[in-house]
């Protein structure tokens, strides 16, 4: 499981230009399976990704795609962690 988390590094307006594109790329992972969920901060400074069922490396290569990454809108830090316990609607998470 991967925590990614997105912080904008340039003004809302640039980032409001790439903003379809990276939803276009968040409901391509989340169609594939490897995005389970995805959304904005609150304050608007960034976003956060749940990732699951991809390999470390895959998951960069994915990232590196995010039309806010390629266009140097944002900082990517991946905190990677083992579910232990979890609600039965999400024990597919565990590991």
């Amino acid at each position: 499981m991967f925590i990614v988390r997105l912080t904008y590094t340039a003004p809302l307006e640039e980032i409001d230009r790439e903003v379809e594109a990276h939803r276009a790329w968040v409901e391509a992972g989340l169609a594939e399976g490897v995005f389970v969920a995805a959304g904005p901060l609150v304050p608007r400074t960034g976003g956060v990704i749940l990732a699951h069922g991809v390999t470390r490396e895959a998951l960069d290569a994915r990232l590196a795609e995010d039309p806010f990454a390629r266009a140097g809108l944002v900082q990517v830090e991946v905190v990677d962690y083992a579910i232990r316990v979890a609600d039965p609607r999400l024990a597919f998470l565990k590991t």
